[in-house]
């Protein structure tokens, strides 16, 4: 197996507690309400609750859409996080910035990438979606998605446009994330599968100057290293 480089120890460390990617500890078990405005605050409950009638009345009554609560959440990445698709629709087609981060910078756009939160995903990409937008550590939405092996996911991202080749802070592509970090299964056959026919390069090394091709090997990946070899 791979040395890890020293610099990404105590990345992969969180990686490990955090799964890679946009999850972890942002799935926050206390409401994201943390405001004195009543109006702001009856908007977070709504979205995170998936009451769109009460969304729609909290913004008629003056509920500033782009409000911070706990964690430093807006109101649709609230919605987001609890996969509250139509509170999400409401606050989207008010307006509602899909970039907005909060405080361990997720977005609307990159926590639904990153959880297979589709719906909401391509209702992002369709309001303003910044594709070049990277998580806490670095990676654009599809490299979580990869790392999950979120096959309509990845489909989705690749076609809007995101970089296959996009390299994150443990200098990991989504195509080394869907390996070192997947289980070689079926499932992660396909998602290497469908990111080289998206154009990932399978000649991108990683930190350690190691190629996909060999990380699968190392792990007796034999199915993937078939996958990557046909494209070779």
């Amino acid at each position: 197996m791979s040395r890890i480089l020293p610099a990404a120890v105590a990345l992969l460390a969180a990686l490990t507690l955090a799964g890679c990617t946009t999850a972890g500890p942002h799935d926050q078990k206390e409401s994201p309400m943390a405001t004195t405005n009543p109006a702001a605050g009856d908007l977070f409950v709504a979205a995170e609750s998936g009451d769109a009638d009460a969304v729609r009345d909290a913004l008629a009554s003056g509920a500033d859409i782009e409000a911070r609560g706990t964690g430093g959440m807006t109101p649709l990445v609230a919605a987001t996080k609890a996969n509250r698709i139509e509170t999400a629709r409401v606050l989207i087609e008010a307006g509602a910035d899909v970039n907005a981060k909060d405080d361990i910078q997720d977005s609307a756009y990159l926590y639904a990438g990153a959880r297979g939160h589709d719906e909401i995903l391509r209702m992002t990409l369709a309001h303003g979606a910044d594709l070049t937008s990277t998580n806490r550590f670095g990676g654009t939405a599809l490299i979580p998605a990869s790392e999950r092996g979120l096959l309509p996911t990845i489909d989705i991202l690749l076609k809007a446009g995101v970089d296959p080749d996009h390299v994150n802070n443990l200098s990991w592509t989504a195509l080394h994330e869907a390996i070192v970090l997947g289980d070689g299964s079926e499932r992660y056959v396909r998602t290497v599968r469908a990111l080289i026919e998206g154009g990932a390069d399978v000649g991108i090394r990683d930190g350690d100057g190691v190629l996909p091709r060999d990380l699968a090997a190392q792990r007796g990946y034999e199915a993937i290293v078939a996958v990557i070899d046909a494209a070779s």
